[in-house]
């Protein structure tokens, strides 16, 4: 992974200006992320600390985190031990992706206390730990590593804490030319894997780009190019950014001159650039965790109305042959005589064939002539009614369909919030049984969070993200003259253009995002219908969301999550400016 010893060096320097921070506030938005509100001087900043095994990290953040209705177990401990205390040091081990912050707090005799928070960034054994620098005596952490997982060491509460093994690598800070030159094996091949096999806190990433700085891999030209990259890193002379080169985003703070053609986006932090990378990536991963058991189960749904519909149209084909059911039945009835039980069949003239064909009609040989006629008439009647019943059926299993594809579309969007009133309004329709057996109080005027974009002419456009909000956007915040727009005949959000003045420009780019927040994504000449809110109505009994429009007009456009990002970009400068 990129966020290597290098990196975790530039974040903790950038963090030394926090030491001697009071923290004012811990919380735990997700079981692997610790989120502290710092104050210094008249100053405030938030600290994230991640040990999501696919995204962790360490940084300040402006993020917004929706933490849960009661905090876990991990982060009230945190909150009796470290909170309101003063970070007196923040460290990191040698060059390796581990960071000590040391906490100076009373207890609840009023007496000083000292404790220690260690962040280990290693993929998917990360971790964050709360201990007792004194004794080494593990308090609690975000996760616990037993025996059956570890032989090597366990992070359990009591436990005495024993750092990772080491990799018996070299520092790159300390060594010397010399030292450098003998340690490698100039006929092995592939120097960027040397270089990352022998020294601690090198990522592929930064080896692969001091070989291309080397040129011609000579031992000189490799020692000057590892030499003039570590003289940068060891005087804390960092360039922070993001390279997009062939779809795909890489971080660091040394400059990746080896990706060639590369998009590269330059922050002023390091932090600030961690969150340009981790932030939209981690969200989405936290979310796919959280909804992924929502998500199963609405897929399921909609695969048993795609089966019952098969079924039903099968009985629909069957029910064709219910005028057939009744013909035999009356034959039956005019031939009655001839019959006798033990018959297998009747062979007897179709009076009602022009031609005065044959027919041969199929008969029980354990029921009597007048059984027979009973069980023709009764298919008939049950391929007669069902008709008309079958046929509801379908629209009902149909219905089903489209309101199950708008939320996996929505569920494809969500966040932590938005996956919450998804799961509400599933079991307010009956699909799933409230898991929670002791209701959280709520608000009667509960108002859900709106999706806030501003166009490029300054006007607001709203979205929706799931049916809650759709419904609370169109049905009430909404005015009657505001512009309301939705993706023809395609799953998705509702999104309201504020007001009356606005030109065509702030129309398209409306209808960008709703096309974007739909299920044609990443579709081209996407059609979206726009019209008046006041055309827009909910008919009695609809599912959640379902809304019917007239005197609507269509236009096509590209979803480009660029232009989403500018819109919100857009909303986020003028709202700063406001306050």
């Amino acid at each position: 992974m990129a966020f290597d010893g290098v990196v975790t060096r530039a974040v903790v320097q950038e963090l030394k200006r926090w030491e001697g921070a009071r923290i004012s506030k811990i919380h735990q938005p997700h079981y692997s992320d610790i989120v502290m509100q710092l104050r210094m001087q008249g100053e405030t900043g938030k600290l994230l600390l991640s040990a999501n095994p696919t995204y962790p990290r360490l940084h300040l953040t402006t993020e917004d985190f929706t933490n849960p209705m009661e905090a876990p177990m991990f982060c009230m401990l945190l909150r009796k031990h470290c909170e309101g205390g003063l970070i007196e040091s923040i460290e990191q081990v040698g060059m390796e992706r581990i960071v000590h912050m040391d906490i100076r707090a009373r207890d609840e005799l009023g007496d000083t206390t000292r404790r220690r928070i260690v962040m280990e960034i290693m993929g998917k054994h990360s971790n964050i730990i709360l201990l007792d620098p004194a004794t080494g005596v593990i308090l609690d952490s975000a996760l616990h590593v037993t025996l059956a997982i570890s032989q090597y060491r366990q992070v359990l509460p009591g436990k005495t804490y024993v750092a990772p093994p080491g990799q018996d690598k070299k520092n790159p800070l300390l060594v010397s030319q010399q030292e450098f030159i003998s340690l490698y094996n100039w006929n092995g091949g592939r120097f960027d894997k040397q270089l990352v096999d022998t020294f601690t806190g090198m990522s592929p990433l930064l080896a692969k780009e001091i070989v291309h700085r080397s040129g011609l891999p000579t031992r000189e030209a490799l020692w000057q190019a590892f030499s003039q990259v570590m003289q940068d890193i060891a005087r804390h002379d960092y360039v922070p950014h993001l390279a997009v080169a062939k779809d795909k985003t890489y971080f660091h703070v040394v400059s990746l001159t080896h990706l060639q053609d590369a998009a590269i986006t330059s922050f002023p932090t390091v932090s600030q650039c961690l969150q340009g990378y981790f932030e939209g990536k981690a969200q989405r991963d936290t979310v796919k965790q959280k909804v992924h058991d929502l998500i199963r189960f609405v897929t399921n749904e909609r695969n048993k109305n795609v089966k019952k519909i098969e079924k039903l149209e099968q009985t629909l084909v069957d029910a064709q042959e219910a005028e057939q059911y009744r013909l035999y039945g009356e034959l039956i009835t005019a031939n009655m005589h001839l019959l006798k039980r033990g018959d297998t069949v009747l062979e007897t003239v179709n009076w009602y064939d022009e031609d005065g064909g044959v027919v041969r009609i199929p008969l029980d040989p354990l029921k009597t002539p007048s059984e027979n006629l009973q069980a023709y008439y009764k298919r008939y009647n049950k391929a007669k009614n069902s008709l008309g019943i079958v046929a509801e059926q379908i629209a009902q299993a149909e219905e089903e369909i489209v309101y199950l594809d708008g939320l996996l579309v929505q569920l494809e969007h969500a966040t932590v919030q938005d996956t919450e009133e998804i799961r509400e309004e599933l079991a307010e329709q009956g699909y799933i049984r409230n898991r929670q057996k002791r209701q959280a109080k709520k608000k009667k005027d509960h108002r859900p969070e709106l999706d806030t974009y501003t166009s490029s002419e300054g006007v607001e456009i709203l979205v929706g993200k799931n049916n809650k909000q759709n419904e609370y956007l169109t049905n009430k915040l909404a005015s009657s003259g505001d512009t309301w727009l939705h993706t023809k005949d395609i799953p998705g959000s509702h999104v309201v253009i504020r007001g009356r003045d606005f030109s065509e420009q702030t129309l398209k780019e409306a209808a960008l995002l709703a096309a974007y927040y739909s299920k044609a994504q990443n579709g081209s000449q996407v059609p979206v219908d726009y019209t008046l809110v006041k055309h827009v109505k909910k008919p009695s009994g609809a599912k959640p969301g379902f809304v019917i429009y007239e005197q609507q007009r269509t236009l096509y456009v590209t979803p480009d999550e660029n232009s989403v990002r500018r819109l919100k970009s857009n909303f986020r400068d003028t709202n700063s400016k406001t306050t």
